[in-house]
C-alpha cells in the first residue's frame, strides 16, 4: 500500500474505529499519540491547561465597605491597604492563585456585589 492509499483508508474510518486504530498503533509500536497531539496543538493546549490565575477586582459595586472587608479577608491586607486596593479598582488582588482559590475569592467578592475577572 502507498501512503496515499493508507490515508484514504483512514479517512473512511469512523471516530470509534480511528480511536481503536490509534490504540493499536500505540500498543504495537510502544509510543503515545498524545505527545504529538499536544505539540501540534501548541498555544491552544497551554491555554486550556492554565492552573494559576490573577484575581482582578474590576468593579466595586454599591457595597464598598463589604468589599473592603472581603478584600482584607482574602489578601491579609490591613484596612488602609485594602481600602486603597478597592479605591484603585480595577486592581489585581491576588496573583498566581490556584484555580480553586481564585474561584473562591471571586465567589466571595461577587456575593457582596463586586465584579471580578480571572486572568
Amino acid at each position: 500500500m502507498t501512503i496515499e492509499e493508507i490515508i484514504a483508508a483512514v479517512k473512511e474510518l469512523t471516530v470509534l474505529e480511528l480511536n481503536d486504530l490509534v490504540k493499536a498503533a500505540e500498543e504495537e509500536f510502544g509510543v503515545s499519540a498524545a505527545a504529538g497531539v499536544a505539540v501540534a496543538a501548541g498555544p491552544a493546549a497551554a491555554a486550556e491547561e492554565k492552573t494559576e490565575f490573577d484575581v482582578e477586582l474590576t468593579d466595586v459595586g454599591a457595597e464598598k465597605i463589604k468589599v473592603i472587608k472581603v478584600v482584607r479577608e482574602v489578601t491579609g491586607l490591613g484596612l488602609k491597604e485594602a481600602k486603597e486596593a478597592v479605591d484603585g479598582a480595577p486592581k489585581v488582588l491576588k496573583e498566581q492563585a490556584s484555580k480553586e482559590e481564585a474561584e473562591a475569592i471571586k465567589a466571595k467578592l461577587e456575593e457582596v456585589g463586586a465584579k471580578v475577572t480571572l486572568k
